[in-house]
This record gives structure tokens, sequence and C-alpha cells, in this order.
């Protein structure tokens, strides 16, 4: 039977699988890192991570380093997985905005039914990535890495899919309306000017130049890297 656990403690696991990710591939973290991700004081983080330690699904030894256990990753992946689908229903069938979605997205990954995150699969299509461009993992746990990087690293014949963007101001967002690059736009690079690194790019049958500061600021997925 497996273990219930409350919203705080799905959010700690979900933040320590962010965090090992990050943590150049050794799958630890410590108390700190986890405190400032999560909001709230070291102390408040130590006695969450006694209790998740008792429940088997992190290993932790007081100042030591953190570290999820197979059940604890596998139950983070999971709900990843559900933050991401959501993201993903709430963005293509109730047309929320690729900035809101993350919100709402929190609340609904806590839902436990497996059946209904099934058919949520299912009815959209089983899809590979989220509004953002992050991988949505797969029923059994598996988590793969997306090739994400700039449009600016782009080469001239590449195709490739607008993903994210690092720079959320509204001038810059505004500035995608204006010239029609919005979340999952597909792009081809047809040109780069080797005078000042401008690009030429196609954009739903249009081609428009882009400077080399927003090609810098445009988060891509390279279509021969990966599906989408």
């Amino acid at each position: 039977m497996q273990i219930m656990l409350t919203h705080t403690e799905e959010n700690y696991l979900k933040e320590l699988l962010h965090l090992s990710l990050d943590a150049s591939g050794n799958g630890e973290t410590g108390t700190n890192a986890l405190a400032v991700r999560l909001g709230v004081k070291p102390a408040t983080v130590t006695d969450m991570l006694k209790k998740l330690k008792e429940k088997k699904l992190i290993s932790y030894e007081r100042y030591g380093k953190i570290s999820l256990s197979a059940e604890g990753k596998m139950r983070a992946i999971l709900i990843l997985r559900k933050h991401r689908l959501w993201e993903t229903f709430l963005y293509e069938k109730l047309e929320f905005s690729w900035d809101e979605v993350h919100a709402v997205a929190e609340q609904l990954e806590h839902i436990q039914s497996e059946k209904l995150v099934a058919h949520l699969d299912k009815f959209l299509g089983y899809p590979t990535l989220d509004p953002h461009g992050d991988i949505i993992p797969t029923a059994e746990g598996e988590l793969a890495e997306a090739s994400r990087r700039s449009l600016a690293e782009e080469i001239e014949g590449h195709s490739c899919m607008m993903v994210g963007l690092k720079d959320s101001s509204s001038e810059f967002l505004q500035y995608m309306d204006r010239i029609g690059l919005s979340l999952r736009t597909r792009i081809k690079v047809i040109t780069r000017f080797a005078y000042d690194d401008s690009m030429e790019i196609e954009v739903s049958g249009r081609r428009i130049q882009v400077s080399p500061k927003v090609a810098d600021n445009v988060v891509v997925v390279c279509k021969k890297c990966q599906q989408f």
C-alpha cells in the first residue's frame, strides 16, 4: 500500500528533484539550498526532512547532504508529470497564458487519481513537452533531458520551436507579440548576417529579421535534437 503524503510533503519531494537535477549530476543537495528554493527557514526544512526520512523517501543526516530514495524519486517524478500535463492542458485547451499555468498546476498536481492522469495524457495526445519546453515524464517515471538553447545558437537551415524566454519583461513580451513569436512557434533559421550577427527567420510562412539581443533571449528546442 502506497504511503499517503500531504501536499507539503509532495512539494518538498518535487523541489528536491529539481535541485538534484541541477546538482551537477550527483543527485544530492543541502538543507540551505532547499530552504531558499521553498522560501522557508532551514529549521522548518529540517523538521520536514525527518518526516520524509521516516517514510523512507530520502536519505539524510543532520547537516549532511540530502538525496531522494528510489521510491522518493519515483514519487517526485510522477508529481512533476502531473504538473506538466496540467500546464499543457491549461495552455492548449483552456487558453491560459504561458505565465499563468504554473500557479494553477501547482494546485492540480496533488490530485491522486491515476485514472484521471492517464485519461488526461491520452486526451492531450501523449505530449512530450509542456508549454515551457520541459520534458513531461512518462507514466513509468522516465525523465529525459530536453535539448534547450537560445535561438542565437541555431545555425542556418535548422528548424526549432520556441519554448521559453529569458527576458520576461512586459516590453519584451509585447515585442514578441508584435513580431508573431509565441510559445511553440516553429522557427526556421534562413540566414545569419556576419556584419552584426542578426538573423533572418521564417515564422508561419513569414520572414522577419531579429537582432542578436532578441535571438539570445528566445529559448528553443532543436528539431534534430528533440521531437515536437
